[in-house]
């Protein structure tokens, strides 16, 4: 993932103190332990600025409105405390060169700050710290004890001090080329390495995009370049250092991540924020996606596995118990033959009743006839006792069986991130499976649905009749028994998991849901059975891209 770098960092918040100051400070929501989202309202505007302490996407910029969720967290309360009503002033670095910001509040503007609120933005050490007006620290997203670091301590009531200072070489426009190129080629070494190692402010992807734009490769050495290579490098330095003395930036997509130089730019777009705020969710969705539908994937095989081998033990003893009339009829033969028993016989051959055919009855020598006709009796009583203890317990597995393998269907759907809507369907799996109690829950982070609009797949016919298709059982649900109508024409595959797929027609009434089923489960009443041809779909689909 690539970091937010000091250049990125300077082009935002020169954009935020084009666009968003002065702003008044509405509310704060912490939407988790990495991310605050503030809501800010200029004379224009209303919007909410993020700020991120993840290790690996520390940033600051506007972005979306948080969830209609409670916010638990007690940074944000006590944020919500001490800068409630106050006005956003400032929006600066603490020194040149430095990926420390400060966000200055006061009651209005042009008045002495009361409060500031420094985004660190340094990697796996980024951190949000709120001081008062004499920069004594009030609370902090991650405080660190004297134990955790004698070097710089972070505690309530401490004096703030910046990060300890860099010994890289601060650049400078006025640095002559022949000293610049001295500095960089000192000790031979490929041109990245070299560049990150000997000055301030760079970045792995700024330096690679730089060397690339100005038609060299990363890992050429400095002792291989000719003189006009290292004039075509140096200049795209001093562009580079020009960009940033003038806060003029040129945001645009790359293949791999974003720029704000506009070197290698597929995309240009107008703003930066937009960009940034749309690759870290991404990244960080995308992140989340893999390890959540892992951690699912996996419950579901596990559980799976579990049900499998005890719905075969039920099965294996309702097979046994498929002997019980053979033993009762046994009995009933031995009781009617009583005659041709004997005292220490082992078995006994006797003819069946309705073929004739001679049957073959293991006894016991030391009972009389009476008695091993007993044990068989009893014998069939137990295991007609037996099926009718299994056969609910078997079916209540077998229900289970069915509803985890409809999730696992709706999981492989599911296999790979593209938008948030995909994240979001995971999310309700999860959730759906945290309340049917086949997930804990240690953060309490489940929490009924809160969502506007359910994120079903959307797709036209050739005629242009509207289809909806569910991607797991919440949204089968929703589909099934509250947005169809009684015109509406239903789909789901025969006796196999899969998705409820709805055909809009004219709308209708609410359908019926079967009581007490779980989620996604659907009860078939007047249905068609219609054989399709996938493959066909297939052609259209790949006609119509």
């Amino acid at each position: 993932m690539q970091p937010v770098d000091l250049t990125t960092l300077i082009a935002l918040c020169a954009e935020l103190r084009s666009e968003w100051l002065p702003a008044r400070f509405e509310q704060v929501y912490q939407r988790d332990r990495y991310t605050l989202s503030i809501a800010l309202r200029t004379l224009d505007q209303r919007g909410w600025l993020t700020l991120s302490w993840h290790p690996q996407a520390a940033r600051i910029g506007m972005g979306d409105a948080p969830p209609r969720t409670p916010d638990t967290f007690t940074f944000s309360q006590q944020l919500r405390h001490q800068l409630n009503g106050l006005a956003l002033v400032a929006i600066e670095p603490i020194a040149d060169w430095e990926r420390v910001i400060d966000l200055q509040f006061a009651q209005r503007p042009g008045e002495v700050a009361l409060w500031h609120l420094f985004l660190e933005v340094m990697g796996n050490y980024s951190n949000v710290i709120l001081t008062n007006g004499d920069r004594v620290i009030v609370t902090a997203a991650h405080q660190v004890s004297s134990q955790q670091s004698s070097v710089r301590p972070i505690q309530t009531g401490q004096p703030y001090e910046a990060p300890p200072a860099l010994t890289q070489t601060i650049p400078s426009l006025t640095e002559p080329f022949d000293r610049w190129q001295a500095r960089v080629s000192l000790i031979p070494g490929t041109l990245k390495r070299n560049l990150l190692k000997t000055y301030r402010g760079l970045s792995s992807a700024l330096v690679i995009s730089m060397i690339q734009v100005a038609g060299l490769e990363p890992e050429e050495t400095t002792d291989r370049l000719t003189p006009s290579q290292w004039q075509a490098l140096f200049d795209r330095w001093q562009e580079w250092l020009k960009s940033l003395q003038r806060e003029q930036f040129q945001p645009g997509w790359l293949p791999s991540g974003y720029t704000v130089l506009g070197w290698g730019s597929i995309r240009p777009e107008k703003q930066i924020q937009p960009i940034v705020h749309r690759y870290y969710t991404d990244q960080l969705n995308q992140q989340e996606f893999v390890q959540l539908r892992h951690q699912i994937s996996q419950k579901l095989s596990h559980l799976l596995k579990k049900l499998t081998v005890k719905s075969a033990d039920f099965r294996s003893r309702l097979s046994q118990s498929d002997q019980a009339d053979r033993y009762r009829e046994q009995a009933d033969l031995l009781m009617a033959y009583l005659q041709e028993w004997q005292p220490g016989l082992t078995e006994i051959t006797l003819p069946d009743f309705a073929t004739t055919e001679p049957v073959k009855i293991p006894l016991e020598p030391e009972k009389n006839a009476v008695q091993n006709a007993q044990a068989l009796y009893k014998r069939h009583q137990k295991l007609k006792r037996s099926r009718a203890a299994i056969e609910p317990l078997l079916a209540e597995v077998q229900a289970e069986i069915d509803y985890l393998e409809q999730v696992e269907v709706a999981i492989n759907q599911i296999d790979r991130y593209q938008t948030p809507a995909d994240l979001d369907s995971l999310i309700e799996i999860r959730d759906e499976l945290i309340q049917q109690r086949y997930l804990n829950d240690p953060e309490q982070r489940y929490r009924q649905s809160n969502l506007t609009e359910t994120q079903f797949l959307r797709y036209r016919t050739p005629s242009g009749y509207e289809v909806l298709i569910g991607r797991n059982n919440r949204q089968n649900d929703q589909l099934t028994f509250r947005l169809a109508g009684d015109y509406d024409l239903w789909f789901h595959t025969q006796e196999i998991p899969g998705s409820h797929v709805l055909l809009r027609l004219d709308p209708g009434a609410a359908a019926e849901e079967p009581k007490g089923a779980k989620p996604g489960i659907a009860i078939y009443r007047q249905e068609r059975i219609i054989w399709g041809e996938p493959q066909r779909g297939k052609d259209y689909a790949a006609a119509e891209a």
